[in-house]
């Protein structure tokens, strides 16, 4: 019996070994963690209520407080500086500036050049730098084709001098031996009373023959010193041809170089190539007189615009201008009318519509002001201090009267002004309102009773 306890007992031990884990394990307290998670959430709703408090709050404050002017549709009528202006377009231009041209080839024909070497655009350089040169193997060997020319006409009027002084004497040997022939049948003349009658007959022809032979040699002898300078004037003239062309093409070659005439900066002019607009560079062919390049005083910028016939009227010489840059929006130069074309130019879509030319001269320089760049003009064409103004919106027209609709009370009537200056945004009144009168703006443009 006790064996057998003894191994229950010893066995029963085991079953609660490998149970005990389960009893261990305690259970999460559900009251402890569930308590902060409830606070935090309870403070989050509490602190969006009083956001949402606060901005109701905000916003009926800033409503009460925001004026009148500032309600939708309405303006207020207030003192302020007048400025009307006019935008003009135009382009930067330098007002000193030379035009660097493609050499002219003297004494040959309208042809392309290719460049070799060009300086690069913006490059500063001083009068006598070098700006481009150009291929000079064409012109070298016209120079040589023509040196060649040249000398062997050279060899040919030498040849015929040769030849005349050689025919020359020839001839005036003949010539002496006429002269010698017409003496002797004069003396032969003088035997007739003497001789027979046949004879004297005979002296007689041969008297006759030897006049007419050196009449005939001396005739034949100036017109052989005639043919003889005239085929030589004509090789001389060849020559001479020859020779100025030898020259031009000497001359050619040195054109081949150019050089800067001024102090300056280098621009690059645009041209056609590859299909397309774009700056010149080396390689690229381009023909005799086509300006290429230009050298221009930095210190001293202009503005080119076209004003329409209808803006003219409003211009005048010295009115001040602000220049904005396209390319710079940020810079802002002061600038005065100088000049205004007299004479307009036919418009582009009318002939009927004429443009007149105006240029503005820029006070103050900037490395980045250079030439060709879009600009805009705006002219200060009146001024006026501290006037009524009103938006322009805001008046109507009605057979030939201006109005406003201004507030009277809770409603807008309609009020007689009279108007002074108007821009593009704003009207002067010079009487019929107040300032801080509250007036309607007319957004859709039509009268209202």
């Amino acid at each position: 019996m006790k064996s057998i306890f003894s191994r229950t007992a010893t066995e029963l031990p085991g079953p609660t070994v490998t149970e005990e884990p389960p009893v261990v394990v305690s259970p999460p307290p559900p009251a402890k963690s569930r308590r902060p998670s409830m606070a935090v959430l309870l403070a989050l709703v509490l602190a969006l209520l009083g956001l949402a408090i606060w901005s109701v709050l905000a916003s009926r404050s800033s409503k009460a407080q925001r004026p009148a002017s500032e309600a939708p549709g309405t303006a207020r009528v207030g003192r302020r500086d007048f400025v009307r202006a006019l935008r003009l377009n135009g382009t930067v231009e330098a007002v000193r500036s030379r035009a660097i041209t493609a050499p002219q080839i003297a004494g040959g024909r309208f042809e392309a050049m290719i460049i070799t070497k060009l300086v690069r655009s913006g490059t500063t350089v001083k009068q006598g730098d070098l700006l481009a040169e150009f291929d000079r193997q064409g012109q070298i060997r016209n120079f040589l084709d023509k040196q060649a020319e040249y000398r062997d006409l050279e060899d040919q009027i030498a040849k015929k001098q040769a030849d005349e002084v050689a025919a020359r004497a020839k001839d005036e040997t003949e010539l002496k031996q006429a002269e010698n022939a017409l003496e002797k049948a004069k003396l032969e003349m003088l035997k007739n009373e003497l001789i027979p009658r046949i004879d004297a007959e005979k002296n007689q022809e041969t008297l006759e023959e030897a006049q007419a032979n050196l009449k005939a040699l001396r005739t034949t002898f100036d017109l052989k010193r005639r043919a003889a300078r005239a085929e030589i004037h004509g090789l001389e003239i060849q020559r001479d041809l020859a020779r100025q062309t030898m020259l031009y093409a000497r001359r050619n070659e040195e054109r081949m170089t150019v050089h800067a005439p001024m102090d300056g900066v280098v621009v690059l002019n645009n041209h056609w190539r590859g299909g397309a607009m774009g700056e010149v560079q080396e390689g690229d062919q381009i023909y005799s007189g086509f300006s290429f390049m230009q050298v221009v005083n930095p210190s001293a910028m202009e503005v080119r615009v076209k004003a329409n016939q209808a803006d003219l009227l409003d211009l005048r010489l010295g009115l001040r201008a602000q220049v904005r840059l396209d390319a710079y929006p940020e810079m802002v130069f002061p600038a005065t009318l100088e000049e205004l074309a007299p004479i307009g130019d036919p418009g582009q879509f009318s002939d009927k519509v004429r443009t007149f030319a105006a240029i503005f001269t820029i006070q103050g320089s900037d490395p980045k002001l250079m030439p060709d760049l879009s600009a805009a003009v705006d002219v200060e064409l009146e001024r006026q201090a501290s006037v009524l103004v009103v938006p322009r919106e805001s008046v109507i027209t009605d057979n030939g009267q201006a109005y406003v609709r201004a507030k009277n009370g809770l409603a807008f009537e309609k009020h007689p002004v009279k108007l002074g200056p108007k821009n593009d945004f704003q009207a002067v009144v010079e009487s019929g309102l107040r300032a801080g009168d509250i007036v309607e703006r007319n957004l859709d443009g039509k009268i209202a009773d």
